[in-house]
């Protein structure tokens, strides 16, 4: 089992990275956006893995710190919350904010997330709640922060990885950069993600 990766980023999207090893070796895992940001802009970089294998796919996904990592696999962890779902969860909700989320049941927030419907939200509240260990108050917690500015082109690749159709996605992000030009990515991915 893959503990984490250290090396040479190689490649970076706001859906995956490459990173190349000491051996020579590269490896190709799916993040969030907020290990995007945390890698964005470096040379070299430490994830930490899950591995998810099945027998037709061998899938890493890397993440900048362990908590977000036990985050990802308490939501799989969740009967309907698939490794994609809890992508794009964390990518919505990070670290604190999510378990703050959780732990004060509001299950109004979750549902604001592209595929989590109602009874997905509850389930995830009533198996999460009593395991999710946070001094945040929720009530503090600034919910559409970014740091990264990215182009409106890489805005649309990262939505169309991260599964939603090119279409949808254009039609989307064109209404979020004409209201807000300056926008950075992940503040516009964000909001795409409540828009789709």
């Amino acid at each position: 089992m893959i503990e984490y990766i250290k090396g040479e980023i190689t490649g970076l999207n706001p859906a995956a990275a490459v990173i190349e090893t000491a051996a020579g070796i590269a490896y190709r895992l799916s993040i969030t956006l907020p290990t995007y940001a945390a890698l964005e802009g470096k040379e070299r970089g430490k994830l930490f893995v899950h591995e998810n294998i099945r027998e037709d796919a061998w899938t890493l996904y890397g993440f900048a710190e362990e908590r977000e990592r036990e985050l990802f696999r308490a939501l799989i962890g969740v009967s309907g919350v698939g490794a994609a779902t809890a992508v794009i969860i964390l990518s919505s909700l990070q670290g604190d904010e999510l378990a703050a989320v959780i732990t004060a049941g509001d299950a109004k927030r979750l549902k604001s997330i592209k595929g989590i419907g109602a009874k997905t939200a509850e389930r995830i509240i009533v198996d999460l709640r009593d395991k999710l260990k946070t001094d945040v108050d929720i009530a503090s917690l600034p919910f559409a922060t970014t740091k990264r500015p990215e182009a409106y082109d890489e805005t649309i690749a990262a939505l169309v990885m991260l599964g939603f159709e090119r279409k949808a996605s254009e039609k989307t992000v064109s209404a979020i950069f004409d209201a807000d030009p300056a926008i950075k990515v992940e503040a516009a991915i964000r909001k795409a993600l409540s828009m789709l």
